[in-house]
């Protein structure tokens, strides 16, 4: 597997501190880690981040089951699963820089949007059309969560983190069934995930200490920087 000592070791930082921040907040994982990974070395990202995800989001449904808003989730996930498949096209059409640059300005586009103030009605439609962007962007770049974060931003931490949890565990599951059937799952993506498993529950543990200091006021501000940080690492990818 073509990757150095050091190249390793920051992956596993990289890991700890994504864990540690979705775990407190409820999404920046792969937001944080795939943007860094990708630019130290392309093997390291995206797909082990995807692999990682999935049993983070487990735990921290688990952790906080009792506050899931489910007629939320329920929409979101039913926007997941063709978005999932919309994704799937779009990477047998388009190239991965173009692609990094259309989801990049949309989320800044969103960003800038509620960060002025301006809210998002909540209903069926928005909450459905929300889940398929995710669904896009978690088959695209592994980052299906700043849709989601967006969408929920203003709701009590327990509640937007336990929502989050349980919309990524299932839409990661789908995005991981159809990378492995249609054969975009490989053994070094595997192996990799592996080795940085230890560092992701080191993470989640940390952040089970910190997420009862984080409320409403603290989270709005949180959810909207991640998400700027996700579309500025899609666009450092796209140009680097």
């Amino acid at each position: 597997m073509p990757i150095s000592l050091a190249e390793l070791a920051i992956a596993l930082v990289a890991t700890m501190l994504g864990a540690v921040v979705q775990g407190t907040i409820g999404v920046g994982f792969a937001v944080l880690s795939v943007p860094i990974l990708s630019l130290v070395n392309p093997i390291l990202a995206p797909v082990p981040q995807l692999l990682l995800a999935v049993p983070l989001a487990l735990s921290m449904t688990w952790r906080e089951r009792t506050h899931i808003e489910a007629r939320t989730v329920g929409w979101l996930l039913s926007g997941r699963i063709p978005g999932a498949a919309m994704g799937l096209v779009l990477l047998a059409l388009a190239t991965q820089r173009s692609l990094d640059i259309g989801i990049a300005v949309s989320v800044l586009v969103a960003v800038g949007i509620l960060g002025a103030g301006l809210t998002v009605p909540r209903s069926p439609v928005t909450d459905f059309s929300t889940g398929v962007i995710a669904g896009i962007m978690g088959m695209v770049a592994s980052m299906g969560g700043p849709p989601a974060a967006l969408l929920l931003k203003d709701g009590k931490g327990p509640a937007v983190r336990s929502s989050l949890a349980l919309f990524f565990s299932v839409g990661l599951a789908v995005t991981v069934v159809l990378r492995l059937v249609t054969g975009r799952i490989s053994s070094d993506d595997v192996t990799i995930s592996l080795l940085l498993l230890p560092a992701m529950l080191l993470g989640y543990i940390i952040s089970s200490r910190l997420r009862d200091r984080i409320d409403g006021t603290t989270l709005r501000p949180a959810i909207l920087t991640i998400s700027t940080v996700a579309a500025v690492g899609l666009l450092i990818r796209a140009f680097g």
